[in-house]
């Protein structure tokens, strides 16, 4: 069997699928590890299956063992790799797209709910001993029913996200590198019409130095005064400055966030701001859909070692 380290414990149904097809070494520690950690534990291994919490650089890549065939990632996300230096090195890639999706958006859908609901502050008064009971002026907040939704991201989560809006009524509207087929929404090939039209401008695109801090003062300034902000995309796309001045000044009503920038170092506001409902980067963390990333790595690396070409390669 093929050696292959695990760079973070995984649930023990993933350790075990793994298991079956391979010689598996764990973090038995589970901690994040730096990139010469990750070096070091790759001597004596055929491939290497890494988290989205490691990164593999380029002075890193270049200590990879030559034993090493093969790296594995076990996200969709791939930021923490040097593509182009894996793909100098000869070392192909293969990750796991296709089935986060519709975890990641029923993930969506609980931030913008929790949001709107006031969710964590309502949350705050049952477990603090704090509700004296029922209160027509209680934690009023807004519907998400009929609410004009603008996407940033049209991909395959994007879509997910706008397939369950729509049972809720919501008028989707999306930006995009293109328009997509008739009936995914309404296209905007206008920024500013975009943002001015969303109530819920829900972020799900990908993390790129042109997407570092997109969502900032400037755009946020542009939506409707009240509307919320939900990110299950990566934290880098939001000026954390900028969204929790608007929430505190008022001109957004709340936000939904599920991903931070340097998680799970994140900005103080976010502690703090009641309005802001916040969640522990669990988009996938769904037994369903953690198997399902694994029978991708797995099916993944068995093709490469096997000597052709899986259809989830990147690199």
């Amino acid at each position: 069997m093929k050696r292959i380290f695990v760079t973070r414990r995984l649930p023990e149904p993933v350790e075990a699928l793994m298991a079956r097809s391979f010689d598996v070494t764990l973090n038995v520690d589970d901690r994040p590890l730096s990139p010469s950690d990750v070096v070091a534990a790759c001597r004596g291994m055929d491939a290497l299956v890494i988290n989205a919490t490691e990164r593999l650089d380029a002075a890193a890549i270049t200590g990879l063992p030559d034993r090493l065939k093969a790296v594995g990632t076990y996200s969709v996300g791939h930021e923490h790799l040097d593509l182009d230096a894996l793909q100098a090195r000869g070392i192909p890639v293969v990750y796991t797209p296709d089935v986060l999706s519709a975890s990641v958006a029923d993930n969506a859908m609980l931030l913008m709910l929790g949001a709107a609901r006031r969710a964590r502050e309502g949350q705050a008064l049952i477990v603090e001993g704090r509700w004296k009971g029922w209160g027509p002026r209680q934690l009023i907040g807004t519907e998400v029913t009929g609410k004009r939704l603008g996407i940033f991201g049209m991909g395959r989560i994007g879509r997910e996200i706008a397939r369950r809006a729509r049972a809720f009524d919501m008028e989707i509207g999306y930006r995009n590198r293109r328009a997509l087929e008739a009936g995914a929404g309404l296209y905007f090939a206008d920024e500013e019409k975009f943002l001015s039209r969303s109530d819920i401008l829900a972020i799900a695109a990908p993390a790129s130095p042109e997407t570092r801090h997109w969502l900032n003062a400037e755009r946020i300034a542009r939506l409707p005064k009240g509307a919320l902000v939900v990110n299950i995309a990566r934290g880098s796309l939001v000026d954390d400055e900028a969204l929790t001045a608007a929430v505190e000044s008022g001109h957004l009503a709340g936000a939904g966030l599920d991903v931070f920038d340097g998680e799970p170092d994140i900005h103080p506001a976010y502690l703090r701001l009641d309005r802001i409902y916040v969640q522990p980067h669990i988009g996938s963390s769904t037994l369903e859909t953690r198997l399902a990333m694994a029978r991708h790595v797995i099916s993944g690396l068995e093709t490469l070692f096997a000597g052709s070409d899986p259809p989830n390669r990147l690199v």
